[in-house]
């Protein structure tokens, strides 16, 4: 099944590409090569100009995640929850950059709350990326994490057990 996905969200995002005249292709990387089950979907940079690029990022990723949240809702929209399959939208290499940044920033967390015993907000994240920070600190046995709040100003909350 997870060819059928990666061809679904290629070609899906290789239309958008063309639709909006970028210069770009979408190559599909393998489901089981991300330890979030996401399929990831890279727009090519290279044919791209740097006002292009800016503009596919937007101000801290908003615009890719923007398109990432469009190709989940239409590809996802109608199957069942086991038949629905993630996607992670990369381009310049920002979510393999913020990956490392997020990765820092769940470790920094859960060393305070170990520290302090008190509770930790994490703010200013995607819904995506609180996702991350949950999956980067469920090996953590003695920490919890949940958000709290509304869009736009949902947090994720790690504190101890």
């Amino acid at each position: 099944m997870s060819t059928e996905h990666m061809l679904r969200g290629q070609l899906w995002l290789t239309s958008l590409l063309q639709l909006a005249s970028l210069p770009s292709t979408a190559e599909a990387e393998p489901i089981e090569a991300h330890e979030d089950g996401s399929c990831w979907l890279t727009m090519g940079a290279s044919a791209l100009t740097p006002e292009q690029i800016s503009a596919l990022l937007g101000t801290q990723g908003e615009v890719l995640d923007s398109i990432q949240y469009l190709i989940n809702t239409t590809l996802n929209m109608g199957r069942a929850e086991d038949q629905q399959q993630p996607y992670t939208i990369e381009l310049d290499s920002y979510r393999a950059r913020r990956q490392v940044e997020l990765k820092n920033m769940a470790e920094q967390a859960a060393q305070q709350v170990r520290q302090t015993g008190e509770e930790f907000e994490m703010t200013a994240l995607s819904a995506a990326e609180r996702r991350q920070v949950h999956t980067f600190l469920k090996p953590y046995e003695d920490l919890e994490t949940s958000s709290r709040g509304q869009e736009p100003d949902r947090r994720l909350v790690v504190r101890r057990k």
